[in-house]
């Protein structure tokens, strides 16, 4: 549907074929959700991506991380690139709340996970950031546990674009930054496969464009 809006005004971007939905959520067991807080000072929220249906600690995935540019304040991702293994789901939210963020997900693999410091080592929780200070109070920290947990237990296949949780407060180019998504499918060998990104746009500024 994204990939005939876009022919609509004559531009098709790429030569593969979108997912149904045109979202990482075509991936197989993929679901995301949001929560966002947009009142006043208030222009932030979290965005949590589930990566499968099943337990992710019991069932790790393959995983790494790169960084193109830029020093990004993430959590987990040091040991996810040693180990090799996604054992969480992925929170993303502000800067400042990453605390916060990291103390919920930890808490709620916990709750589905009671061997965890007891039979099994502990958790390693995976959250990403980006700094929202120019539209939101990032000071104020107003991402609680709760938040967090919600964005994780309403998380679907339909996602929301734009600004919406995590991407509440950025910019990009110096205008409206947010959340993005899409997904490609394509054949290797005659197997079929969907690959999926979501980004959370917040980078440069305007006479850079």
């Amino acid at each position: 549907m994204q990939q005939k809006r876009i022919r609509d005004f004559g531009v098709t971007i790429g030569k593969l074929k979108t997912g149904a939905n045109n979202s990482i959520t075509d991936v197989e067991g993929v679901s995301v959700g949001h929560v966002t807080l947009s009142d006043g000072d208030k222009q932030t929220g979290v965005t949590a991506i589930i990566p499968h249906e099943g337990n992710t600690f019991m069932e790790k995935l393959i995983a790494s991380s790169h960084v193109i540019n830029g020093f990004g304040k993430t959590l987990g991702t040091i040991q996810m690139k040693e180990l090799g293994v996604l054992e969480t789901p992925i929170i993303l939210t502000n800067t400042l709340s990453i605390g916060s963020a990291a103390d919920a997900l930890i808490q709620y693999m916990l709750d589905k996970n009671p061997e965890i410091g007891r039979t099994t080592g502990t958790v390693n929780p995976i959250v990403g950031e980006c700094n929202d200070m120019f539209l939101n109070d990032v000071r104020a920290q107003f991402i609680e546990k709760h938040h967090v947990i919600e964005a994780l237990e309403n998380a679907g296949k339909k996602v929301k674009e734009g600004s919406v949780g995590a991407g509440t407060g950025m910019l990009c180019y110096s205008l409206k930054g947010g959340i993005g998504t899409s997904s490609r499918c394509f054949s290797i060998d005659q197997k079929a496969y969907t690959i999926g990104v979501l980004v959370l746009s917040n980078f440069g500024i305007l006479s850079d464009l």
